[in-house]
């Protein structure tokens, strides 16, 4: 009961910054904000892709919705009202950093480390092949580092890295999620942490996915 509640704070105090962020929102020039964040801009909405689809964000609610006006879900609703109240026009970096090297990161850090690296392990294990064939599905793009390093477009401006190194009779497999070293320009930290989260489970489900049509195609073969 005590963690149930307590996700339902968290969802609560979420919630409630959100709808501070769109109220600052309103009241900024949308023409800066479409500059600041690469999201186009026609006069009554923005539109730009996050997590390669098209969202469009009305500029009385800054509400995100997919092509069908359906609202987006909340971890993304939030996601956003992050982007388009932090980015600065900053320059991306292209430097890779972990999450402990962002504003306040190290306070965090291992508990990043646990829901994120720490789970995507337990999930991939040594299985590199597997980690690579999801990665890829998510539309990542190989990057030389590691084991196995995909990067992922989140947001016009905002890209995260997953790097996997294959364990051996002395060292486990491990996997460390990285940012751009100029990411608070784009994101808080505390936006960081939601967008890690959300990678996270979408590499899990598309694993679970793959195994689930692989496991039907050899009962498939077992049945000839």
């Amino acid at each position: 009961m005590a963690t149930m509640h307590m996700q339902s704070s968290r969802e609560d105090y979420l919630a409630q910054r959100v709808d501070e962020l769109r109220a600052d929102l309103r009241r900024r020039d949308p023409a800066l904000l479409a500059k600041n964040t690469g999201a186009a801009y026609d006069g009554s909405r923005f539109n730009l892709s996050v997590w390669g689809q098209n969202i469009m964000i009305d500029t009385e609610d800054f509400i995100g919705r997919d092509p069908s006006g359906e609202a987006v879900d909340g971890m993304t609703q939030a996601l956003l009202a992050y982007y388009f109240h932090t980015a600065d026009g900053a320059p991306i970096s292209t430097q890779w950093i972990a999450f402990s090297g962002l504003a306040d990161g190290q306070f965090y850090a291992a508990a990043f480390q646990g829901y994120t690296g720490n789970e995507l392990a337990k999930v991939f294990d040594n299985d590199l092949d597997l980690f690579q064939s999801s990665a890829i599905k998510l539309r990542g793009q190989s990057y030389a580092l590691g084991d196995a390093a995909y990067i992922f477009q989140v947001l016009p401006l905002v890209s995260i890295m997953v790097v996997g190194w294959q364990g051996d009779e002395d060292f486990a497999p491990s996997y460390r999620l990285l940012f751009d070293k100029n990411i608070n320009h784009l994101l808080p930290t505390d936006a960081c942490a939601i967008l890690g989260s959300a990678l996270t489970r979408l590499l899990i489900k598309i694993r679970q996915r793959l195994t689930d049509k692989l496991d039907q195609s050899n009962g498939a073969k077992d049945n000839e």
